[in-house]
């Protein structure tokens, strides 16, 4: 066959390295050690992609941070005393490496294209995996789980690798603590962070603020989810508000995001729609409505479609999956808000195999609080809490009935428990077999609903943690028929 015929050969293409880079930074180290100073703080020695530099780049770092010299003499000794002189070049490469410094004011810079050539080689590391994976058939992750391990894979390196935080000057904080006063001072209500919709809460916290983790747990039955609701519903419409205030047509600028792990988006819908046009949820479900009910249902429902509040129903979701589903709700509607109901059932991220349960539930609450971090916003996670509360006389939860693990009182910014004594005193309900005559009867019935009269309506919000203020005990209207909360009116025993 003719040569001219024959395809060009492709030259192989190499993993990305900057060997020049590398052995200038270590020439500059060893000629001066402060220029340790300029990468120190994100350079590792894994990073190099010359073994041999990173080997001496770890014995410079260690001798700098006992605070000793490290140089080509000192290095020389403490090579030839481990017996790896010859497998680190000898001292001819160490003199060269001396030779090659061309300035130490370069050395962050070299620093940063050694560890540039680091996250490529990463990268590259992590498509060909993606590649195999999703060509083997041996593999126990499906498609989409493959998809989530690799958005958490490139998540953890985007953590690692990145070269953020540092110091910032007190002048830059004070101005933001400023900010965040003159804000609380202008808004009406006093509050600097994102409303409730609760008029007491909001006093006693301020508002839910960017990058708190909120934990609201209680045990069942005690109107968990219909509080949470009840809290994202009023951040929506207070956002809805803000962009009305603008003027009739203009969106607004953040929106809710609800994680209902539990219940069905129709049925999240329907408890709105129930509280709002205050129509039983029960009869919703039984289809005993008149007319003027089903009228109320359609006014109310126009008003509420315009709220931004998305719902997602996934059951089990992973950490991941909703990392990166926040992402892109914020990326195209703006994001003010994440409300997960409830954290024990969802999963961590894919392809992580925790040894146990409470393993798992301290990995959930750690990515949540990471979540509220990097997104800037407050995240309400409900929890259940452990059986140990009703074999207590008093049934108010305490912060060691967090089920499951205590890494949930750790990573959490506020702990809020919600409990109804009603619900107790309903199921302390007297019999008439357990009394020896009717007298006795009916004084326990009396007994009995004197203590409901009292209760009657009435829900706690125990602030059991809140790092930025006060604890504390809030008290809450409550109508069972409807599954509402609200403000709770002393003064005249209603809500507002």
């Amino acid at each position: 066959m003719n040569a001219s015929f024959l395809p060009n050969p492709v030259a192989p293409r190499l993993p990305p390295t900057n060997l020049q880079a590398e052995q200038a930074l270590l020439g500059a180290l060893l000629a001066n050690n402060r220029a340790y100073e300029r990468v120190g703080e994100f350079l590792l020695a894994e990073h190099f992609a010359d073994p041999i530099h990173g080997r001496i780049f770890q014995a410079i770092q260690r001798r700098i941070e006992r605070q000793e010299l490290a140089d080509a003499i000192t290095l020389k000794a403490e090579f030839e005393h481990s017996g790896i002189l010859e497998e680190v070049g000898g001292t001819a490469y160490l003199a060269q490496l001396v030779s090659a410094m061309v300035g130490i004011i370069n050395a962050g810079e070299y620093g940063r294209a050694i560890t540039d050539a680091w996250l490529r080689r990463q990268l590259i590391d992590v498509g060909e995996n993606i590649v195999n994976n999703a060509f083997g058939a041996d593999t126990t992750l499906d498609a989409i789980e493959q998809m989530e391990t690799a958005e958490q894979t490139l998540f953890n390196l985007a953590a690692k690798g990145g070269e953020t935080g540092g110091f910032v000057t007190f002048e830059r904080a004070l101005t933001e603590a400023i900010k965040t006063a003159e804000k609380a001072f202008h808004r009406s209500g006093g509050i600097s962070g994102l409303t409730t919709g609760l008029r007491d809460l909001d006093r006693k916290t301020g508002g839910l603020h960017p990058s708190d983790l909120v934990i609201l747990a209680g045990r069942p039955g005690m109107g968990k989810t219909a509080l949470a609701t009840k809290i994202a519903f009023g951040a929506a419409r207070a956002l809805m508000d803000e962009a009305r205030e603008r003027g009739p047509d203009v969106v607004p600028k953040a929106s809710v995001a609800i994680f209902s792990l539990e219940m069905s988006a129709e049925q999240l819908a329907g408890r709105l729609l129930s509280e709002n046009a205050r129509v039983s949820g029960d009869k919703i479900r039984r289809g005993e409505i008149e007319q003027k009910d089903f009228d109320r249902f359609v006014q109310v429902s126009r008003e509420l479609a315009a709220l931004p509040l998305h719902i997602d129903d996934t059951p089990a979701i992973s950490m991941s999956a909703m990392r990166t589903r926040c992402r892109r709700l914020q990326r195209t509607k703006g994001l003010a808000l994440v409300m997960v109901d409830y954290l024990q059932l969802m999963r961590p991220a894919a392809g992580t195999k925790p040894d146990n349960r409470v393993l798992e539930i301290s990995m959930i609450t750690q990515g949540l609080k990471a979540l509220a971090k990097e997104l800037s916003v407050p995240v309400i996670a409900l929890s259940q809490l452990s059986r140990s509360v009703e074999s207590r006389e008093d049934k108010r939860p305490m912060l060691s009935d967090l089920r499951e693990s205590g890494s949930i009182e750790q990573d959490a910014d506020m702990v809020m428990f919600v409990y109804r004594e009603e619900y107790y005193i309903q199921q302390r309900k007297p019999t008439q077999i357990a009394f020896p005559d009717d007298e006795k009867f009916h004084k326990a019935v009396e007994k009995w609903q004197a203590d409901m009269e009292t209760v009657h309506n009435r829900a706690e919000l125990i602030i059991e943690k809140q790092r930025h203020g006060p604890t504390g005990k809030i008290d809450l209207f409550f109508e069972g028929e409807f599954t509402r909360f609200a403000d709770l009116d002393l003064h005249h025993g209603d809500a507002d």
